[in-house]
C-alpha cells in the first residue's frame, strides 16, 4: 500500500496514553488523524497539531459511526477501553460493556455500512493468564484469569469470526507492559499511573520511599521479571499495522524483560535521587516471569523495539519534570 498523504486513520481512545502516542506517530508519518475519546483530551493533545478532527463522544455513538461512513478511513486503531485488572474483578459489568459490547456495536456498524477499513485492536497479554512457558508465543493457550483479560479475549474471538464471515480486516496486538514517554516530551502518562515504573518515578519525584512486592521469587535477583515496551515502539507497531501486517494476532513485547530490582537501580541512577527501598510480601498469583516473544510481528513487518530500560526511564523522568 503506497503512502498517500490524504489517507485517514481514526484512533479511538485518542486522548489516552497509547492512543495519543499512536496519533502522534501517524501524524508524523503523514496521515490525517481523526481522534475519538469520550473525555476531553489533555491540553497537549487537544491542539490541532496532531488531529485533523477530534470527537468527544463514545466510539460506538451515532456521531462516530456517521463520521466513519463519511470519512472512510484506511484503518481504525481501536485503543479505547477500560484496562485495570483489579477494578475489573470488582466491577466486571463495566469491562464487558466498554471492552466487548461497545466494540461489538462498532463492528456491526462497520459491517452493515460496508466500511472497508482495517481494525487494529489493542488486546492484552492478560488474555494468556498464567503462562505455560516464557517467553509467551501467540500460539500458547489463552486462559485469562480476570474479567479484563476475558473481555479482551471475547473481542479477539469476535474479530476472528467476523473476518471469516464478513471479510473484516483486522490486526490484534497483545500488549505487554507499555511504558515510557514521548522522546520529544510531547506526550506521556497521566499522573497516578499504576505500573511500577511510573510508581517508582513518582515516588522519587515526591520524596517518598519505595515499596516493592516480594524479593523471594525464583529469579536471578529474587524480584519479578516483566516485559516492558516503550510507548513509541508500540506506536510504531500501529503504524506498521496500518501499512502492511497480515490479519492475525501479534505480541507487542521485547522477549527479555526486566526485574523490579533492575528498574529501581536504573531509576535511582537516572534521577540521581537516593531513596529507601523496602520489600513487602509477594503478591498472590503473581508469576515470577512474564515475557512475550514478538518474533511473529518482527518477521512480518521488520518491527524492532528501539528503547531499552535506560531510555524508558529517562523519557518518563523528562515527562514528569517538564515545564508545565
Amino acid at each position: 500500500m503506497g503512502m498517500d498523504t490524504k489517507q485517514i486513520v481514526v484512533v479511538t481512545g485518542a486522548g489516552g496514553y497509547v492512543g495519543g502516542q499512536t496519533a502522534i506517530a501517524l501524524h508524523d508519518a503523514g496521515y490525517k488523524v481523526i481522534g475519538i475519546d469520550n473525555v476531553h483530551p489533555p491540553t497537549h493533545l487537544s491542539a490541532s497539531t496532531y488531529f485533523t478532527k477530534f470527537f468527544v463522544t463514545d466510539f460506538d455513538s451515532e456521531e462516530s459511526i456517521a463520521m466513519l461512513v463519511k470519512e472512510n478511513p484506511v484503518a481504525i486503531v481501536h485503543c479505547a477501553g477500560t484496562s485495570l485488572v483489579g477494578p475489573s474483578i470488582k466491577n466486571p459489568a463495566l469491562y464487558y460493556q466498554n471492552n466487548f459490547v461497545a466494540t461489538k456495536n462498532l463492528l456491526e456498524h462497520i459491517v452493515n455500512n460496508e466500511i472497508r477499513t482495517r481494525i487494529i485492536f489493542s488486546s492484552s497479554a492478560a488474555t494468556y493468564g498464567e503462562p505455560v512457558m516464557t517467553p509467551i508465543q501467540e500460539i500458547d493457550p489463552q486462559e485469562p484469569i480476570n474479567p479484563y483479560g476475558q473481555s479482551k479475549l471475547m473481542v479477539e474471538m469476535m474479530l476472528q469470526s467476523y473476518c471469516i464471515a464478513y471479510g473484516l480486516d483486522y490486526v490484534g496486538f497483545r500488549y505487554f507492559n507499555v511504558c515510557g514517554a514521548d522522546s520529544q516530551v510531547r506526550h506521556g502518562q497521566a499522573p497516578g499511573a499504576t505500573h511500577i515504573i511510573a510508581r517508582i518515578l513518582e515516588s522519587l519525584r515526591d520524596g517518598k520511599d519505595i515499596v516493592i512486592n516480594g524479593n523471594a521469587y525464583p529469579t536471578p535477583d529474587g524480584t519479578c521479571i516483566r516485559d516492558y515496551v516503550h510507548v513509541e515502539d508500540v506506536a510504531q507497531a500501529h503504524l506498521l499495522a496500518v501499512q502492511h501486517a497480515e490479519s492475525g494476532f501479534y505480541n507487542i513485547s521485547t522477549g527479555t524483560g526486566y526485574s523490579n530490582k533492575e528498574i529501581i537501580d536504573t531509576a535511582l541512577s537516572v534521577t540521581g535521587i537516593d531513596a529507601q527501598v523496602t520489600y513487602g510480601p509477594m503478591r498472590e498469583g503473581d508469576p515470577a516471569i512474564l515475557t512475550g516473544s514478538a518474533d511473529k510481528f518482527s518477521d512480518a513487518t521488520g518491527w524492532q523495539t528501539k528503547h531499552n530500560l535506560q531510555a524508558i526511564i529517562e523519557t518518563v523522568w523528562k515527562w514528569y519534570n517538564r515545564e508545565l
